[in-house]
């Protein structure tokens, strides 16, 4: 696991409050076919597997704690220069913070869980160090544990995880995990791009169990493989605890794709756990990134020969008994006997106790691919545009009992760990300032907690990432995709009851 960690003095006086926040940004799915259209904005950075469950803090560690510096702050810089305005304020919090004032470390460090019976697939004892780094102290204001696992899929049963093995043996082991990883995106420890998180501690941990972050089983004589996933993050929470986390007020556990789904699956379990262990007191929160899959019917159906073109449920019904999985309590309860269903966020959000953030793209590239929609360079047909204008339709129908949401109509997949995600809108709110308004215990007039786009087809938001042609690597505008996509303007323009002329105008000017 990788984390990221920041030991601070406390401040005095009113500054005492003590907040915490974990993400758990756990497994990416992303089809091949889905990444090619990314553009520029949308490449994200990947970084190698590692095997047993290690931490990996940014360690943010001053030796001493001497006095701080006074900075004033002059906010007439605000008019005409954000980048002084930005500095004025990161000298602030480093007057407040002493501990900070020293340059901070730009990547996060790698660290090895004390327990070795949280493994990866392959069974690799946890062999690195321990997690022995600034996490005795925590920031006050507010503390961000930072759990996000990079990967790719799952695998269901032997024949998949074998193939697994063979092919992407970084997303089952440890063994090559990388000794450092720069943060981006919600990770980031520049205030330019993480405005409101900058600072805060962080946990980010690699996916290894293909498993959804679901499973409970060790690697035994009997099987090749351990699916450990649920255990890693409970695992995690305990090395916390005997640094810091003990004194935190909240706990914001995040996950990207199948970390979303992740979230789903662990938020209440992990507030259950600390209560357990007589840390009621530190209130949990979910933040689930592109997780929110729909159990929907594929467009074309196919054999379950692989983890692609397997229909979701049919794939989730293997896993859960290959890998022993374990689901809330409120949603098992709900779905006796077909546990499978808590898989699904439409299914498992109105069982969950701890709040929710959603974050989800009204076109997940995700959701395609499992839905056999592959969008490989040929426009496609009729009855593909109208499954995919549906698939819109559905996940707002879907998200319709959500208070704080954020869903863009765009064709993506993943976006709090992506170095664009200050620049998605939705009715004028980035996602930034939208969890600022859904962090704050009385949120200000004019702070939308619900946001979610009303066009109908993909990318209709002129904010959603770059998309480039896959032929050329040009960018593509919003007209030249939706006709790649087999838009037709008069019939579309017929459709909203407009001139096919007038639509073509708004296209072209990214309305």
């Amino acid at each position: 696991m990788t984390s990221q960690s920041t030991e601070r003095s406390r401040p005095i006086g009113t500054l005492a409050l003590l907040r915490s926040a974990l993400l758990l940004g756990l497994l990416h799915i992303g089809a091949p076919e889905a990444r090619r259209l990314r553009g520029s904005r949308a490449q994200h950075r990947r970084a190698s597997a590692m095997p047993s469950p290690p931490l990996t803090y940014r360690d943010r560690v001053i030796e001493g704690t001497g006095a701080g510096e006074s900075f004033p702050l002059d906010f007439t810089a605000v008019e005409g220069n954000m980048d002084n305005f930005m500095t004025q304020i990161k000298n602030l919090a480093q007057s407040l913070y002493p501990c900070s004032a020293q340059k901070l470390d730009q990547d996060m460090r790698l660290h090895f869980l004390d327990n070795s019976s949280a493994t990866c697939n392959d069974g690799s004892p946890v062999d690195g160090t321990v997690c022995n780094v600034g996490l005795c102290r925590w920031m006050v204001l507010y503390v961000m544990l930072l759990l996000v696992c990079v990967g790719g899929w799952y695998c269901f049963n032997r024949q998949t995880c074998d193939t697994r093995y063979q092919t992407m043996r970084r997303f089952m082991s440890s063994l090559k995990w990388p000794r450092t990883r720069t943060g981006i995106g919600i990770l980031s420890p520049q205030p330019e791009e993480n405005p409101y998180w900058w600072n805060a501690n962080m946990v980010f941990i690699p996916y290894c169990s293909s498993d959804a972050w679901s499973g409970a089983s060790a690697k035994t004589d009997q099987s090749d493989y351990a699916f450990m996933g649920s255990v890693i993050i409970m695992e995690v929470v305990n090395e916390l605890l005997t640094k810091g986390l003990d004194s935190a007020k909240i706990l914001l556990l995040a996950g990207s794709s199948a970390g979303g789904t992740g979230v789903l699956l662990n938020v209440d379990r992990v507030a259950e756990h600390l209560e357990s262990r007589g840390h009621g007191e530190i209130q949990v929160r979910g933040l689930a990134d592109s997780g929110w899959f729909l159990d929907n019917k594929q467009y074309r159906s196919t054999d379950c020969h692989s983890t692609i073109s397997c229909e979701p449920t049919e794939a989730i019904r293997r896993g859960i008994r290959y890998w022993g999985s374990v689901v809330p309590e409120s949603c098992r309860q709900t779905h006796i006997g077909e546990e499978w269903n808590c898989f699904f966020g439409y299914k498992v959000y109105p069982t969950l106790k701890s709040p929710v953030f959603v974050v989800q793209w009204l076109f997940d590239e995700a959701q395609l691919t499992v839905d056999n929609i592959h969008l490989t360079g040929h426009p496609v047909h009729e009855g593909q545009w109208r499954y995919i204008q549906n698939l819109g339709n559905e996940l707002r129908n879907t998200l319709k009992d959500v208070p704080a949401l954020f869903a863009p109509a765009c064709l993506s997949h993943e976006v709090i760990t992506r170095n664009y995600w200050m620049d998605i809108q939705v009715k004028g709110t980035s996602l930034p300032r939208a969890l600022h308004c859904w962090d704050r215990a009385s949120p200000p007039r004019g702070c939308p907690l619900r946001l979610i786009d009303s066009c109908p087809w993909p990318h209709c938001n002129p904010t959603c990432p770059t998309i480039r042609d896959q032929t050329t690597g040009q960018e593509m505008s919003v007209i030249q995709f939706l006709k790649h996509m087999g838009f037709d303007v008069a019939k579309m323009a017929q459709q909203q009851g407009m001139d096919a002329g007038k639509l073509l105008g708004m296209l072209n000017n990214g309305n």
